[in-house]
This record gives structure tokens, sequence and C-alpha cells, in this order.
């Protein structure tokens, strides 16, 4: 029997979430900052206005709009003013610097450009890069010959009764996830509008079950990236956005934020986990409406993990994934953290795989390992995103044996929990034996001295290659006291060769600790023996 085929491919428009739920609870609040409490009525009129005035000036399904702000109301918004017109959004982190954001616009082949204030040499840099750029759009004042969001917001008053949103099919593009950009230029993983809904459907049942209306979510990264996912979700069910007034992190004021709008919910990263549960502010706020504090983007250290779930109770909830699944590999949910090692506690791992999602772990020939060995961790399933735009070779290199391949290195125990051992381009060889920088990590950090640590392999004329520790302490600790910490912990082949002491780690704009960057600032202070 032939499989049907109905000929029909269109699906919903991932944009038509925001109108639902502004019919469903249309005087509720959406977006909170400070005294600005904009309902999800307002929010979807809004959005249909701007999108309404640029489909009226030329702005077509299948065009770029490049993104350069703050998190603020018209970046929230604009994801969904794209998304209804069938547009791309590429937004970028405001962390980068102009040629940085130059190659986002002209690698996307951007059309249009929507910046911040203070951000007008952003503009600039992309429109020396980028031909093809037509219209600048300002979310403050507007330069010559540029629009203003404001403006837009007004021509599109009279246009919004009659603007119908895009019809698209699954396989249309909704969002350039460029990657952090780790070896070599940032590349742009293609999401769709069918893979979102999946993406959406699955953050809901597996991360946050139970999420609605009545739910607050606090927003302490960028909206460009993982958070703007996790606001998609809190969207999908109607869940207000809490946004600090601040730009970086300041802990009294989140934890207030937590305590005053009841905050259940919020997405971050380790670091961010790690600061807030340092900081004294954290016993001096009722934090108790904390249902799930989402980490991801690297494994937690199980020192911070602890301290943690110590000061928060049972409410971490780990998933790993890359940009280019959108997170869903695995998941590890509240149940299956604990603060302490004791039987059966599942330490290290960071969970099992998503609903509908398979993972493996293959071998250079693309087959599958025994239980316990590492490998490359492999996936594939519904949330795995259409491959990298315009870039045939990293598809091909990705896109093998019918995987979605990760390039990261780890294990399966026998009930299908993942363990990460680290990246394979961190692998380092040492004497003919694979080091992986991770465990050295681990091991260090449970000393009380340690902070934070990167360990990085370097060329040594006698080893090949030989492991350099930067660490950031709380006290004076010798190399000696260090190297006698780690004795019962790791073999001796192993251990660092150096250690460098900096006063603080440099970061990616997500709050990672990127080894290129290192790498490279060790060179530049010439700190290797």
């Amino acid at each position: 029997m032939s499989a049907l085929n109905t000929g029909i491919d269109n699906v919903m428009n991932l944009g038509e979430l925001l109108a639902q739920v502004a019919r469903r609870f249309p005087d509720a609040p959406g977006f909170i900052r400070g005294d600005q409490q904009v309902s999800w009525s307002r929010i979807a009129e809004r959005v249909d206005c701007v999108a309404a005035a640029l489909r009226a000036r030329g702005l077509v399904k299948g065009d770029k709009l490049l993104v350069h702000s703050r998190n603020n109301l018209a970046l929230f918004e604009s994801a969904w003013v794209a998304f209804r017109l069938g547009v791309v959004w590429v937004p970028t982190n405001v962390r980068i610097t102009p040629p940085e954001a130059a190659y986002l616009g002209s690698s996307s082949g951007a059309v249009a450009m929507l910046y911040d204030e203070g951000f007008e040499h952003y503009v600039a840099a992309v429109q020396a890069a980028s031909p093809v750029l037509q219209q600048v759009i300002a979310i403050g004042q507007p330069q010559a010959g540029e629009l203003s969001y404001d403006g837009l917001l007004e021509e599109g008053a009279s246009l919004r009764a009659a603007f119908r949103p895009a019809e698209v099919t699954y396989h249309d593009p909704l969002w350039f996830f460029y990657t952090s950009g780790t070896t070599g230029y940032p590349k742009a993983g293609i999401l769709t509008h069918g893979q979102m809904a999946f993406v959406i459907t699955n953050h809901i049942a597996d991360l946050m079950p139970g999420l609605n209306h009545h739910s607050r979510s606090l927003v302490v990264a960028p909206l460009s990236h993982g958070a703007g996912i996790h606001a998609l979700v809190n969207v999908a069910r109607g869940a207000a956005s809490v946004l600090p007034a601040g730009e970086k992190l300041d802990c009294d004021e989140a934890w207030r934020l937590v305590q005053e709008h009841r905050i259940d919910n919020l997405f971050t990263v380790p670091t961010i986990v790690k600061m807030l549960t340092e900081c004294p502010e954290v016993d001096h706020y009722d934090h108790s409406s904390l249902k799930y504090v989402i980490y991801a983007g690297a494994p937690m250290y199980r020192a911070d993990q602890r301290r943690a779930l110590h000061k928060l109770g049972k409410v971490l909830v780990q998933y790993y994934g890359l940009g280019e699944v959108t997170g869903n590999i695995t998941v590890l949910p509240p149940e299956f953290h604990e603060a302490e090692d004791v039987p059966g506690a599942r330490i290290g791992t960071c969970g099992f795989p998503r609903t509908g999602m398979q993972v493996a772990i293959l071998d250079d020939d693309g087959q599958p390992l025994e239980q316990g060995l590492d490998g490359e961790i492999c996936v594939r399933g519904p949330a795995v995103f259409s491959g990298y735009y315009n870039n045939p070779e990293a598809n091909e290199k990705t896109f093998k044996h019918g995987w979605f391949h990760t390039g990261d290195l780890g294990h399966l125990d026998e009930e299908g929990f993942l363990y990460i051992t680290g990246r394979a381009s961190d692998m380092y060889i040492s004497g003919g034996s694979n080091v992986y920088p991770r465990e050295i990590e681990e091991a260090l950090l449970t000393h009380p001295a340690v902070n934070e640590v990167a360990v990085l392999g370097l060329p040594d004329e006698k080893w090949g290659e030989c492991g350099c520790a930067v660490i950031v302490t709380t006290g004076e600790v010798s190399d000696a006291e260090l190297l006698a910490h780690l004795e019962p912990r790791i073999a001796r082949y192993k251990w660092p060769k150096q250690f460098v002491r900096w006063t603080e780690m440099p970061k990616s704009g997500y709050g990672k600790i990127v080894k290129k960057n290192i790498r490279v600032l060790l060179e530049e202070r010439k700190e290797l023996a």
C-alpha cells in the first residue's frame, strides 16, 4: 500500500502562538520590566503593526532581518514580527564587535537591520559589508535615511486589520541560530517553523511540565540565543517574561524580582547559576516559588551543582543540546539531581534522551560503540536543524551515517543516561594517551581554593602535548598542594604540567568559558613556561 500523500505541506506559522495566547489572555502581562507591563493583546497588536508596515515597505517571505539589540521590548517583539512575516530572524549577541556583526549581516544576506540605541557604528559596519541591506530600523532616534521602530508602529496602525501572517511549510526558515564560533567563523544553523513547533512542545513536556499563564520567567541571559528559545516556550503558555532593569547581572536585583513576581522558571548557564547561588543575596529573598532553574550550554561542575541544590532545593533542570538541535538532546529533571553523593545518585550525567529524540555513541565509521565506551555523541529526531546556511562543507561534515554529529565526546550507561567527556577538539594526546580536560577540571574544582578552571593541551617537546591549567582561586594555594589534591583522584599522566593563575576567567557573551580565547591570551601574555 502506498503512503498517503495529500499534497499539503503547510504548517502553522509559529507566530500564531502569540496571536493565540493574546486571544486567551488578552489582559494578562506578557512582558514586565520595572514599571513597564505590557499585556499579551498589546504585544500582539504592536507586532502586527510593525509587521504590516514592513510588508508595505517591501519585506517579503524569506528575507532576513538582522537584529542587534540589548534585551528590551522591541527585541522581544522583533522575533514575532519576523515569524509572522515569514522573514528569517537573525539576532546577534549584543557583545560582539562591529566586524563580527558585519560578518553576520553579510553571511546571512540580511536585507533589513533593527538596532538599539548607541550601536550606530554597528550599522555602518554592516552596511559596508552587506550590499543587499536595504532598510535600517532604529529602536531609538533614527539617523538620516533610517526608519524608526516607533514610526513603524504608527504606520502599521491603519494596516494591521488587513494583515495576515505568511503561509509557511514545515521547512521554511524561521531563525538563523548562529553558533558561538568556538572554531572558525560562526555558522548559521537554520531553524524552521515545523522544527521549532516540535522544540517548543518538547521543552514544555520535558523541561517545564505544568507551565501556564500564571507562571513567570526571569530573563537573565540574551534573548538572542538560548534565552530566546526559552521565551518562545513561555509565550506558548502565556507565561510573562520578567527582565531586570540593567544589562549586567545584578544578583540582588535578580533575587528581588524572583520574590516580587513569584518567579517559577528561568533559563541560564552554569556560570550564572554559580554566581546567583554564591552571592549573599540568595539568603535575603524568598525564592520558594522556583520550580525550574534550567541550565545548559555546558555541564555544571559537581561542586557548583551541590551548592545550588543546597541553596535552592531540587529545582535544577539540566538539558544538553547544541544550537543546531535547539537544546533537545538530553534532559536531567529535578528528581535526578542529588545534593549528596549517595548511592544511586546520578553524578556527572547530563540526563537521558529527550522525548522523540535518539542518542547514539558512534565510532569514526558510524558504528555504535558498546555501552560505557567513549565516542562521538550523535543524535537524530525532529529537533535537529535543517543544516547550515550556504555551507555545504559543514553540512557534509556534520551529517554523516544518518546522524547529526555533535563534536562532543561521551558514553551511555546501561540505562541510557549520557555522560559527556568533553569536546573532541579539547582532547589532547600526552605520551600517546588521550587526555580529556573535563576530568581534570572536575577534580581541581573539588579543592576548596579553586573557583574556576580551564585545562588546555599545549605542545610539549617530550610528551607531544601536556596540560596547562588556568585557575581562578579564592585564596593562596601552591602547585604542590594542587598536585597533592589530584594524586588520589586522577592518574599522574593526566596532571597539568603548569598552573597559571588569573583573577578572572574570560567568558563569551553567553557566560561560557571559551578555550580558544584563553589560548590566545596565554600566548599574548607570555605566561607559559
